[in-house]
């Protein structure tokens, strides 16, 4: 307990320094200065494992799930990313039909500036998301997986493996409390209610990354889903107009009703499947 109430300290002490700074330098967000402090934001649960390692006097980044030995997990995870974007993009049309078009302002937008047609434009689009969320965007999201299913996640063994999922959800959605402030994922509702629903959808996907990661063995596969999933989460908004951004995309109601989709298919593999039934059980590392 206390190491996790220190890990806590410092992840949330760090992002609401970096949160004041914003603040008190008038900068705005999105900007080039706020978009490069979200990026070193992610770093920060990196930063709590090894202070907390240190503190501990445990090797450093030891016994925390890094491992290169690639196995099926790895590209199970990495595909299940643009299965939860089509969900999300078919729960979009569920949700609010009457805003959904493939005329949209979005969409023409990137085929302007790619100067291709839309389904060209959407290929490229799905293509360098998938590569890039499988490299330069999995780097900076090993920052924060390192913390939240890596360190994080060993302070929980023995629990169950639910327990260990909501209470890791319900911290790193809250984390990202100073961004939602300023309008990062709901920039209709950079208030509580954003912060909030930042809670909600990250406990879904909590969920996800931590079965992944005990699946493979290696935190570097949620970091590479967590990449991923930040990579195409604009595509989901791609053929929506004046919409409500708590419902619309992986943020939203949509998103989330994806990857309970998801989270559904899994635990049924898992109860029914697997030899390994996770979702019952405890957090063995």
């Amino acid at each position: 307990m206390k190491n996790f109430k220190l890990y806590i300290a410092i992840t949330y002490g760090l992002i609401w320094a970096v949160g004041c700074v914003l603040w008190l330098s008038g900068a705005d967000y999105p900007s080039p200065m706020g978009n490069t402090l979200v990026s070193i934001c992610m770093f920060f649960p990196l930063v709590a494992t090894l202070i907390c390692q240190a503190s501990s006097r445990q090797p450093l980044l030891r016994g925390i799930g890094i491992s290169w030995k690639v196995n099926r997990w790895w590209f199970l995870g990495w595909l299940t990313i643009p299965a939860i974007v089509l969900l999300t993009l078919l729960f979009n049309y569920w949700i609010d039909g009457n805003h959904f078009t493939t005329h949209s302002q979005s969409l023409q937008l990137l085929c302007n500036n790619m100067h291709l047609t839309p389904v060209a434009a959407l290929t490229v689009t799905f293509l360098f998301g998938m590569l890039a969320g499988a490299t330069i965007n999995a780097l900076f999201a090993f920052g924060e997986e390192i913390g939240w299913r890596g360190y994080l996640l060993t302070l929980f063994r023995g629990r169950p493996f639910f327990i260990a999922a909501i209470v890791t959800g319900l911290v790193w959605g809250l984390w990202h409390a100073p961004f939602i402030l300023m309008g990062h994922n709901y920039p209709q509702h950079p208030n509580l209610v954003g912060i909030l629903a930042m809670i909600i959808v990250s406990i879904p996907l909590s969920v996800l990354f931590q079965y992944f990661r005990l699946k493979s063995g290696s935190v570097i596969v949620p970091a590479i889903m967590h990449g991923t999933i930040n990579a195409l989460s604009s595509m989901t908004n791609l053929f929506m107009y004046d919409y409500n951004d708590l419902l619309i995309g992986i943020p939203g109601l949509a998103g989330f009703l994806a990857l309970l989709v998801v989270v559904s298919i899994l635990f049924l593999y898992d109860r029914y499947i697997s030899h390994e039934r996770l979702f019952t059980s405890h957090i063995n590392l």
